[in-house]
């Protein structure tokens, strides 16, 4: 098979640059053997606040411009609903904390996505003696329903390989890459974590942190809206709620814990006052970098290899934003963002 692209990996990187080219009519081979669980894993809330600090995720805006009418063309696509609208409550754990949330909805940036009206809780299994903050703007992607939904459309289109990438059998050799029977202009590597062994780009100072999140029964609960405190909880369904996220930087497995499991119903039980049972528990090691930004760029001896990474805990909301930098960088030559390039780590 002759293409443009082959792109490995199709966690929410993947899939985002999977778009950028469908939609510039360009062909492209998908390699994809499901190593990697963090998109599979992750509970897909996106919201354009860092609700441990009150400040605003970078580039907020801009990502919510593009990801908006990513996901509705994504649902089209797929027939499937994929972007829920949700409403975010920060639980305050002190006045000091509702201070500094009216002082943060004070700032330009933070101004439109900061309710200045404390909610009242009245829910009888929750303790916010504080109030809560509304944040604007929060919503939550089905992650499992996107990814295996989009990995039946590749298979139905014939472009999708299920097999692990062996970087060793690349073929680098004159202008085209050659790979088994097939043939390419590019290739983009798109694969969390798993980056650690590609030859091309482990250099990068890629870092794992895993994550584990529950999916918790609670019928006596009966919330619509998603609540940070220690911990998150979103509902899933009518009764069941998702619950997370631990961040474990020496853990470099998918396998989730007990202490994983204790650590996040401890901090749920601070402010959830009902019984609970856990029906699943799920864990992914995340590809981040320290300092919070992607790796996005072209191999320095290799102009026809790139990369998309380092998403981290907020790939729903940035990987569409990364996957359009890097596709207008590789077909129409324009700069990347200074911040998300990996030349920032050239020695």
């Amino acid at each position: 098979m002759e293409v443009d692209y082959f792109v490995v990996g199709l966690g929410l990187a993947g899939v985002a640059f999977c778009e950028e080219l469908r939609q510039a009519n360009k062909s492209f081979l998908v390699f994809d053997n499901n190593s990697q669980q963090a998109s599979m894993v992750a509970a897909g809330m996106y919201n354009p606040v860092i609700l441990k600090r009150f400040t605003e995720v970078w580039m907020a805006k801009e990502q919510l411009a593009i990801a908006k009418p990513y996901y509705k063309e994504l649902e089209r696509l797929l027939n499937v609903k994929l972007d829920y609208t949700i409403k975010l409550y920060r639980r305050f754990a002190s006045i000091e904390e509702q201070n500094l949330w009216f002082t943060a909805s004070d700032k330009p940036n933070l101004e439109p996505y900061l309710s200045t009206k404390l909610v009242s809780n009245s829910n009888p299994h929750i303790d916010a003696p504080y109030n809560l903050g509304e944040v604007f703007e929060a919503g939550r992607v089905d992650t499992t329903a996107l990814i295996s939904n989009y990995n039946s459309y590749l298979k139905n289109h014939s472009q999708l390989v299920t097999d692990g990438f062996k970087h060793e059998l690349l073929q680098l050799d004159g202008e085209k890459l050659q790979y088994q029977n097939h043939e390419a202009n590019h290739i983009v590597f798109c694969e969390g974590f798993g980056l650690k062994q590609n030859p091309y780009f482990n250099h990068l100072p890629l870092n794992g942190t895993k994550g584990e999140v529950l999916t918790v029964n609670v019928p006596d609960l009966k919330i619509d809206y998603a609540l940070k405190s220690g911990v998150f909880i979103m509902p899933n369904t009518t009764e069941d709620y998702y619950v997370g996220a631990t961040y474990n930087r020496f853990d470099k497995t998918n396998t989730p814990t007990d202490n994983g499991k204790t650590e996040l119903i401890t901090k749920l039980n601070t402010f959830l006052k009902a019984s609970l049972e856990v029906t699943s528990h799920k864990a992914g090691v995340r590809p981040t970098v320290n300092d919070r930004r992607p790796l996005v760029g072209t191999h320095l001896k290799y102009k026809n290899l790139h990369v998309l990474n380092g998403l981290g805990s907020r790939g729903v909301m940035i990987s569409p934003y990364a996957a359009k930098q890097l596709f207008n960088h590789i077909e129409n030559k324009q700069p990347l963002n200074s911040e998300i390039t990996i030349n920032r780590f050239r020695v």
